[in-house]
Order: C-alpha cells, then structure tokens, then sequence
C-alpha cells in the first residue's frame, strides 16, 4: 500500500507503458545533464553581467514584478543545489513517478524558453550571450523530457 504523500509509479506494467516510464526516466538524467552544461557555460561566460542589469532594469520599470538579482556564490550553489535534486530523483522518474511526471511539464516547458531566449538575446543584441552555446541542447533535452512526461500522463489519463 502506499504511503499518503508517496509519488506513486505511472505506467509501471508494460501493458501500460513501462517503456514510458524509462524513456522518461532517460530524458530526465539527460535533462539535468543539459542544465549542468548550460550553467557551466554560463558561469564560463559571466552570465550575471547581463542578466543582474537587466534584472535592475526591469526592476525599475515593473517595480512589483520581483526579479532577483545574484551574487555569483548564491546563484551558482542555487543552481547546483537545484542539479543536484534532479540527480537524486533520477531513479523515481525512471519508474515514471507521477509527481515528477507533472513536475517535468512545466520545468521542461520553462527551460525551452530559457534556452530560446539566450538564442533570441544573442539575435537582440549582436553577440553571443553567455549560455548560448549550450542553449540547443538545453532546448532539445527539455523537448525531449517534455515528450516523454506527456507521453506517460495520456497513457494515465487517456480522456486528456
């Protein structure tokens, strides 16, 4: 029986999908791997020395809409911290866990837009910015695990 709280397994049984649920379970190590490369790529490229004024700017403009601004220490451990969790729930989305299914849906969907906009930022103003070289696969990865976490979630609700 499980425990209330506990991600229950989607498409566990082959008959429902088991190859789903390792597919998702592979695009989700693979996922996390592309965000590591990313956020090595912009740590190597000084991210934070277009993005905090930007942050600033819109700040200024849009004074509700809260934008952080970082300190490279607490932004790189947020995003090691954040890879890492992805890491450690790797063997839950390789048994195609139904919380990580509908976290993967958003997450998946937002790290398309990040990798886009580092891509149309680079369009915007005629250089590379920092993360654009690992943006394609980050966008490919994140289609990827987005597939696969709608692939399970119409094997588990077929009238969606």
């Amino acid at each position: 029986m499980q425990a209330e709280g506990e991600l229950a397994p989607a498409a566990a049984s082959p008959s429902t999908g088991g190859s789903a649920a390792r597919q998702f379970g592979r695009a989700w190590l693979l996922h996390a791997v592309a965000l590591a490369l990313h956020v090595t790529d912009e740590a190597s490229t000084d991210f934070l020395s277009v993005y905090n004024p930007l942050a600033l700017a819109i700040r200024q403009r849009l004074p509700w809409l809260p934008v952080p601004v970082f300190s490279f220490g607490v932004w790189l451990a947020g995003l090691a911290a954040a890879i890492a969790l992805l890491l450690a729930l790797t063997p839950l989305a390789q048994r195609g866990a139904r919380g990580l299914v509908i976290v993967a849906l958003p997450l998946s969907v937002l790290m398309v837009f990040n990798g886009l906009g580092h891509i149309g930022g680079s369009f915007y103003f005629g250089r590379f910015m920092p993360g654009v070289y690992s943006s394609p696969v980050l966008i490919a990865a994140a289609g990827w695990l987005l597939i696969s976490a709608l692939r399970i979630f119409k094997l588990k609700n077929p009238q969606a």
